[in-house]
């Protein structure tokens, strides 16, 4: 079935030729962040992007992913970012901590850049769910990042072509 058309509509896009991305990675749970990672990078070339262009950046842990991410976007050098983590509950509210402040720093800093920043950050209550989510039963969370940050790519740079055209000016009425 063809796609009825929408006026108006701006897409993204999944090429990724010719765009930059960074991602940033927790080595905290790596056994999950790495498989994450792999799949990521995988999304990454098989729409076209070369090894040049995407850089990879680790941290400790995913509360230090805004910080890095944020560093990353201001570099001016991204069509998009990648944010890759691994938060297990545990026996204290130490989890929703790092999960709110998380979240909430990489939001703010994708805000206050301007450049798309993706949230992979797993936040599971046990390492099964986390094994699932890394590609063992429901596909891989990291490639659909990928997948994700090209789409965000490209349709920040649709809008900021939208924004840059004068608006149109429609021919006055008659009465």
């Amino acid at each position: 079935m063809a796609e009825k058309l929408q006026p108006g509509k701006i897409n993204g896009g999944l090429s990724a030729e010719g765009l930059r991305f960074g991602i940033v990675v927790s080595r905290f749970n790596s056994f999950i962040t790495e498989r994450l990672l792999s799949a990521a990078v995988d999304a990454l070339e098989r729409a076209g992007a070369g090894s040049k262009d995407v850089d990879v950046v680790h941290v400790p842990g995913s509360f230090e992913l805004p910080l890095a991410a944020k560093k990353l976007a201001a570099t001016g050098k991204y069509d998009a970012l990648i944010a890759i983590g691994c938060i297990l509950r545990g026996a204290t509210a130490h989890y929703d901590y790092v999960c709110s402040e998380t979240s909430r720093g990489l939001q703010l800093a994708q805000l206050d850049i301007g450049v798309p920043i993706i949230f992979c950050v797993l936040t599971c209550d046990t390492l099964e769910q986390a094994i699932d989510r890394a590609g063992l039963k429901g596909g891989n969370k990291g490639f659909e990042a990928g997948l994700a940050a090209i789409e965000m790519a490209r349709l920040s740079h649709k809008l900021r072509m939208a924004q840059a055209k004068p608006a149109p000016t429609g021919k006055p009425r008659r009465k």
